[in-house]
């Protein structure tokens, strides 16, 4: 029988332990390692044979730190659009659902008040976020209204910053606060207060926008659990809303902020605006600054938007992009610049047939079958051409071996002091798919494997380049087929807007993926595609 065949036993795990130094594992942790353990050896195994790895490199970052920065903001050109006022009849509660755009033009034209939006937001906070679980913590009162009026004054006086000038937003509660907890979801960091703000949420200060909460997310995030609940979706409270951006997807979707700022590590931004039927957009890996937030994966970590349009998430990513001289991965002086009114003309749009395929085969698809062959219409009708087929890697073991690997490996880094300390038993959650097993599973990689992995990875970067090598964005079925696991490890954008409803009643979705640095191409198409089908004007009622 090969090593791959035996069972593992409590006393191998017990003496792993004891030759690398570590605290010997209880026996209900032994236990869950046992079957974890298993899966990882096979991967490893998948790995160290895997003839993608021949003559690559790894995949790793290094840099050495700059002598000198000049001051550097983001630089970015974002056109808006002078569409007409919408008409909300002076109450102020209608436009709890409007866009970050619509809201703009009527602050611009003083036809509302950052502080009217603001008393608005709070108040629906204080009301649903309860029933969402999708608070936890409110920026105070007086904090917010205080963002507000110097808004107000500032416009008053002819100084307008910008489209978020005076909207009221809120941010995954893994971005760094001067004044407020940032608490990871987790019950161990519920009281953690950071003293500095994250860089992104600098510079929506910077942009004039109003931070009112720090919303849910699955602790150190994972999935919609964190230690006050699990967040809802606004569209059925007896359903999660999905994670880790599980609070923003929920506000958002429920008028409960002007926009809201999530991150993905492997499917966090995208999950979530699919359940919830936002906008989410997932911009390249190393176009925003992650200086001041949790770091879970160092090499897969990405910020983003989610907003109730695709206008909404282009203004938003223009604020808060560019480098910051603190987060080394951020590309130096990438350009952006995106027109609302563009269109198609000139793109090269592709379908991911491997992804569409599935809806023949997969009962999980197969009853949206129906929305998305009219989607793919509407697409095709858009740019007045057939879509291009794009054949994504094939899957194979080494390459479903890397997302859990990396994460892993780089989380239980991260969190060494929390394992160290015993603080993993203090998480929500604790089965053997949860972080508290699957840390104390990572532990056990040795470096020469996680490297390997890293040259797996190389190897897949230049297979998914060659396969989107005509093309300049492709369609995709969100969380089906390898695309989002690919694009995670590739650093591509993906933007995810709405294409349908079910038959109950709930959003059905479509995704764009675009080249590395090609925000503007999948803004485009998916602006198009949302404004020819509408969907993201529909929203639940609480």
């Amino acid at each position: 029988m090969s090593n791959v065949e035996t069972e593992i036993t409590p006393e191998q795990i017990e003496g792993a332990a004891a030759l690398a130094g570590r605290p010997e594992p209880t026996v209900p942790h032994r236990e869950l390692m046992r079957a974890s353990l298993g899966e990882m050896r096979r991967h490893l195994i998948a790995l160290r044979t895997a003839e993608e790895a021949e003559g690559m490199p790894p995949a790793l970052y290094f840099a050495t730190l700059p002598a000198a920065l000049p001051p550097d903001g983001p630089s970015a050109s974002v056109v808006f659009q002078p569409y007409p006022l919408p008409d909300f009849g002076g109450d102020v509660n209608s436009l709890a659902l409007a866009s970050v755009s619509d809201l703009a033009r009527l602050l611009a034209a003083r036809k509302v008040t950052s502080r009217q939006l603001t008393q608005m937001y709070l108040a629906r906070l204080k009301e649903f976020g309860p029933r969402l679980f999708c608070v936890i913590n409110l920026v105070p009162d007086e904090v917010a209204l205080a963002q507000a009026d110097q808004a107000d004054r500032e416009m008053a006086e002819g100084n307008w910053r910008g489209p978020l000038h005076g909207i009221p937003y809120g941010a995954k509660d893994l971005l760094a606060t001067r004044d407020l907890p940032t608490t990871f979801g987790a019950k161990p960091y519920e009281n953690q207060q950071l003293g500095y703000d994250a860089t992104v949420l600098q510079r929506l200060q910077e942009a004039g926008a109003v931070l009112i909460a720090k919303l849910s997310m699955g602790e150190l995030a994972m999935d919609d659990t964190w230690f006050g609940g699990k967040t809802r979706s606004p569209w059925n409270l007896e359903e999660g809303s999905s994670g880790s951006s599980a609070g923003s997807g929920s506000a958002v979707a429920a008028g409960l902020v002007g926009f809201a700022l999530g991150t993905e590590t492997w499917g966090s931004i995208i999950s979530p605006s699919v359940v919830c039927g936002v906008t989410g957009l997932r911009p390249t890996f190393g176009r925003v600054s992650r200086h001041g937030a949790m770091a879970l994966s160092w090499s897969m970590d990405k910020i983003g938007p989610m907003c109730r349009s695709v206008e909404d998430c282009a203004h938003v990513f223009a604020a808060i992009h560019g480098p910051d001289g603190l987060d080394l991965s951020v590309a130096e002086k990438v350009p952006f610049s995106w027109d609302p009114a563009s269109g198609t003309t000139g793109l090269r749009v592709g379908i991911d047939v491997t992804a569409f395929a599935e809806l023949q085969t997969s009962d999980a698809v197969r009853a949206l079958k129906p929305a998305y062959d009219e989607a793919i219409r509407r697409l095709e009708t858009l740019i007045g051409k057939p879509l291009i087929p794009v054949a994504l890697p094939p899957k194979t073991p080494a390459y479903e071996a890397l997302p859990m690997l990396i994460i892993g490996v780089e989380g239980a880094a991260s969190f060494a002091g929390l394992m160290a300390s015993g603080g993993l038993e203090e998480l929500a959650q604790q089965e053997d798919w949860n972080w508290p097993n699957l840390f104390r599973t990572a532990a056990t990689v040795p470096a020469t494997e996680f490297l390997q992995a890293q040259r797996v990875r190389t190897f897949l970067q230049r297979a998914f380049a060659e396969a989107m090598r005509d093309v300049d964005v492709y369609v995709t079925i969100p969380r089906v087929g390898p695309s989002l696991s690919y694009t995670n490890l590739t650093g591509h954008p993906e933007i995810v807007t709405r294409c349908g409803r079910t038959e109950d009643g709930l959003p059905i979705s479509l995704s764009f993926v675009g080249d590395l640095f090609r925000e503007d191409a999948i803004l485009s198409i998916a602006n198009a595609f949302e404004q020819a089908t509408g969907w993201n004007r529909e929203w639940p009622t609480l």
